[in-house]
């Protein structure tokens, strides 16, 4: 394969759940070289699977079918099962695993020296944890004086909420993605939970990070980035803030409509539970519509003869969209009002991506050999170069097992403070969790 834009660059990852893990699994993918630092002793996030211990089981932290084991590889042996959950495979694709128990100060001291190598640090812990740790930037500087280092925590480093401990779908609350987001005739606790702060964060990160190498390039000098989650997903609901800001009004929610006028919604077809979104803004675009539907006599009604009043009788143009859906497979319904320039598109599940014919001309999912799981197909990388050929080159890392070369060939230790290291607890391929 062809050098990557980002071989040579070495990342070092303090990151639990997926801001920080989807940040680097963007930089990995280009080439990148990502250490993720884990320990055997502390409760492993979710994304890592299940914990391993029976007393766990009895304590009510997990089930052997739910919960925490939920994405795990049906027929997991809850000795390796944090090796096989969906989204921690998702996401550490082309990354390494070393473990050392950062509480120690040996282990400081092991952390230390891997920062003397490494270009970039990320962490998404709450930030008081780096500071209780004594790991923060301005420690880790003196080890490493042109270090680049990203915190995103939920909601920065300064401000009342700094130490609050979020997961995407508080910080989605706050940044006001819940409210906007859901059914006009539903209440706020019926909206389904989604996570959207942490790929919008992890996205941000990586781009503040290239920017950030950018910088260091030129001049020599490293930085701190702080970049709270929650801020980087309010800026992708600009419309909203402005609207305030202006008007001084609240952007209620609107569920499948649009908040411009146009016809837009969600409408079942034919088939198990398949539907089709379907937008149409101009009146050209409308008399197409219904060109396609056969000019239908409901169609020729006054109160549709314009934007404001299709969009003042929305509810009943729905039911009538909806007559004609329901007798047509989702990919037909596509392709007849495409063909006249409405925007229209499938709602697709899982099943449907994997066998979408335009996503399998276009290779987008690639298939990994995991030593304990098999292979399986996993979503690829997220664009393309054209310059720079690339494709997904190792599968998800198995806890603790790139210790031996993270150690020896990166830091440099010796065969015998290995071996120390290893007695003492900080190296290995296994959890060793308390339940609290």
């Amino acid at each position: 394969m062809n050098r990557l834009p980002l071989d040579g660059i070495r990342i070092v990852a303090l990151c639990p759940i997926w801001a920080g893990p989807f940040c680097c699994m963007l930089l990995a993918d280009w080439g990148a070289e990502v250490i993720k630092v884990e320990s055997r002793y502390h409760f492993p996030v979710y994304t890592r699977g299940v914990m391993v211990r029976p007393p766990l089981m009895l304590a009510g932290l997990m089930s052997s079918k739910g919960g925490y084991a939920a994405y795990a590889m049906e027929g997991y042996d809850p000795a390796t099962a944090f090796n096989r959950n969906a989204l921690f495979c998702a996401q550490n694709r082309n990354k390494l695993s070393m473990t050392v128990d950062l509480t120690r100060p040996e282990g400081k001291d092991i952390f230390k020296r891997l920062v003397k190598v490494t270009d970039i640090v990320v962490e998404s812990q709450a930030p008081k944890v780096m500071r209780q740790l004594g790991l923060t930037y301005d420690a880790l500087k003196d080890v490493k004086p042109d270090l680049i280092m990203l915190s995103l925590p939920g909601f920065g480093q300064t401000g009342p909420y700094q130490d609050y401990r979020a997961l995407g779908a508080h910080q989605e609350g706050f940044g006001g993605h819940t409210y906007i987001r859901g059914y006009m005739d539903e209440e706020l606790d019926t909206n389904i939970t989604l996570y959207h702060t942490d790929e919008a964060g992890g996205t941000t990160a990586a781009f503040a990070l290239l920017m950030a190498l950018h910088h260091r390039r030129k001049t020599g000098k490293g930085q701190f980035i702080d970049m709270a989650q929650a801020e980087a997903a309010m800026c992708h609901l600009p419309q909203a803030f402005l609207d305030y800001s202006m008007n001084r009004r609240i952007t209620e929610r609107m569920g499948n409509r649009d908040y411009h006028g146009a016809i837009q919604g969600c409408y079942r077809c034919y088939g198990r539970d398949d539907w089709v979104a379907i937008t149409i803004v101009t009146d050209q675009q409308w008399q197409r519509f219904c060109k396609v539907l056969g000019d239908p006599e409901w169609s020729k009604d006054k109160k549709f003869s314009n934007p404001s009043s299709r969009f003042k009788n929305h509810d009943e143009i729905d039911r009538h969209i909806e007559e004609w859906t329901q007798e047509m497979d989702k990919y037909e319904v596509m392709l007849l009002l495409q063909a006249e320039g409405i925007a229209a598109g499938p709602v697709i599940d899982e099943r449907d991506a994997f066998t979408d014919k335009h996503i399998k001309e276009r290779r987008f999912f690639e298939p990994l050999n995991h030593a304990e799981m098999g292979t399986y197909s996993y979503p690829g990388i997220s664009y393309r170069m054209s310059k720079t050929k690339n494709q997904l080159r190792r599968a998800t890392c198995r806890f603790g097992e790139d210790n031996e070369y993270v150690y020896k060939k990166v830091i440099g230790v010796s065969d015998e403070e290995y071996r120390v290291l290893g007695m003492d607890g900080h190296i290995g391929t296994d959890y060793i969790p308390t339940l609290f």
